[in-house]
C-alpha cells in the first residue's frame, strides 16, 4: 500500500487547558506520545505544545487535557469533532458527573443551563440516584435513597474512584455530608447513588480520528502503586472498524450487549439534551453488580469525553486498522505497571521511567496478535 506524505502545513497540537504543566511526568510523556500518534494517522506533523497566546491556525488539530467550554472552543477556532481529540460542552457541568442523575425535586438548587428532561431520558440506564447542590438537598437525597440500601456519595468531579465515600445510616451520612467543601458543593454538585456489591465496570467508547471510526467495549484492570494503594492498571478493549451499530453486532455476551445499549442511549440523551456538545472521543463507564436489596443492576455511572486511561488502546487498534484496510477487528490493550516492569517488545511506550511523583512507572499499549481480522 502506497501511503501519502505527511503535510507539514498541517500539525497536531497539545494543549493544556488549565494554562500550566501537564502535571506528573508520566502525563506529559503520555500526551505527548497521544499527540504524536494522532499526527501520523492524520498524517500531520506533531508540532509541540499549543501556546494560546500565538493563537490557532486552521490547520492545527488540538488534543486538549480536558473537555472544553464551547466558548473557549470557539475562541480556539474549534468548531467540530473534525477539529480536536475530545469534546466540547455547552456548560462546564455537562462534562462531569452531575448530568448522569436527576435533581431532587423541582424545588432543587441547579446551575444555570440545567435540562431536567435529561434526568428523565436516563433513568432506565443509570443506578438510581441524584445529583445534588446545597447541603439541604444532598442530605433529602441521601435520607430517601438510604430506605433501599447503602449509599455511595461522589463529588462530581472525582476521578478514578477518589473522594469517594458509602455510607450505610443517617449518622454516616450526616458525618459524610460534613465533610464536603461548600464550595465546591455549591459549584459544581455532589452525586448521591445505590451502592453496587463487588461491581464489573465496563468501559464503552468510540473514536473518530479522520477517516478513522472505531468503537469498543471493554473492562479496566486494578494494580496497586508503589505505595501498595489500589490505582488504575490498564484497559483491554475488543475494538470494531465502525461505529456503535456495527459493535452490537459482534456476538455480545448479554452483560457486554447491555452495558454497550446504556451506553449508546445515554450518549444520545446528551446530544438531543445539550445542543452545541460534541466530541471525537467519548467513553462510559458502566457498573454492574448488586445493591443493598440483592438485586441485579447495570448503569451508567459517568462520561469522559476527553484524553484517558484507555487512549493508548484506542490509537493501538487505530493504527492496525489505518495498516490494515482488511481489518475490522483488534483486541487491544494498555497497561499502567509500577515498581520497576519494562515494557514487553513490540509494544508502543508512552513512559518507563522514575516519575518524581509517584516512583517507576511503565505505560505502554499493543494489539494482541491473535485478533480477528475479519
Amino acid at each position: 500500500m502506497v501511503r501519502s506524505a505527511r503535510d507539514p502545513a498541517r500539525c497536531v497540537l497539545c494543549w493544556n487547558v488549565e494554562g500550566h504543566a501537564f502535571g506528573a511526568a508520566h502525563e506529559q510523556a503520555t500526551r505527548a506520545e497521544v499527540a504524536k500518534r494522532l499526527a501520523v494517522l492524520k498524517r500531520f506533523e506533531f508540532g509541540g505544545e499549543y501556546l494560546p497566546a500565538h493563537g490557532r491556525t486552521p490547520s492545527c488539530y488540538l488534543v486538549p487535557s480536558d473537555t472544553l467550554h464551547a466558548d473557549a472552543a470557539r475562541q480556539h477556532g474549534i468548531h467540530g469533532p473534525e477539529d480536536l481529540f475530545g469534546g466540547v460542552v455547552p456548560h462546564l457541568f455537562v462534562a462531569t458527573k452531575a448530568i448522569t442523575h436527576p435533581l431532587i425535586d423541582a424545588t432543587a438548587a441547579r446551575p444555570e443551563g440545567w435540562v431536567d428532561r435529561l434526568g428523565e431520558a436516563l433513568s432506565a440506564v443509570t443506578l438510581a440516584g441524584f445529583t445534588t447542590f446545597t447541603p439541604d438537598d444532598a442530605r433529602r437525597a441521601g435520607h430517601r435513597l438510604l430506605a433501599q440500601g447503602a449509599v455511595r456519595i461522589k463529588p462530581a468531579r472525582s476521578v478514578g474512584g477518589k473522594n469517594q465515600h458509602v455510607v450505610t445510616d443517617e449518622r454516616q451520612l450526616t458525618r459524610c455530608l460534613g465533610t464536603l467543601d461548600p464550595e465546591e458543593l455549591c459549584t459544581h454538585g455532589v452525586v448521591l447513588e445505590e451502592n453496587l456489591h463487588a461491581p464489573v465496570v465496563h468501559s464503552v467508547g468510540q473514536i473518530r480520528v479522520g477517516d478513522l471510526v472505531a468503537s469498543y467495549h471493554g473492562v479496566q484492570r486494578e494494580t496497586r502503586d508503589n505505595r501498595d494503594q489500589p490505582a488504575y492498571g490498564g484497559s483491554d478493549l475488543r475494538v470494531v472498524r465502525g461505529d456503535f451499530e456495527r459493535l452490537l453486532r459482534l456476538p455480545l455476551k448479554p452483560d457486554v450487549r447491555l452495558a454497550v445499549g446504556q451506553a449508546r442511549v445515554y450518549h444520545q440523551a446528551v446530544v438531543e439534551c445539550y445542543p452545541g456538545f460534541f466530541a471525537s472521543r467519548i467513553n462510559y463507564d458502566v457498573a454492574q453488580g448488586r445493591n443493598g436489596r440483592g438485586e441485579p443492576r447495570s448503569g451508567v455511572l459517568e462520561q469522559s469525553w476527553r484524553i484517558g486511561g484507555a487512549t493508548g488502546a484506542e490509537i493501538a487498534a487505530l493504527e492496525a486498522f489505518r495498516a490494515r484496510p482488511d481489518c475490522h477487528l483488534v483486541d487491544a490493550s494498555c497497561v499502567e505497571a509500577y515498581g520497576g516492569v519494562a515494557p514487553p517488545p513490540r509494544s508502543t511506550v508512552y513512559f518507563h521511567g522514575d516519575d518524581p511523583e509517584i516512583g517507576p512507572i511503565a505505560k505502554y499499549a499493543f494489539v494482541h496478535p491473535d485478533a480477528d481480522p475479519t
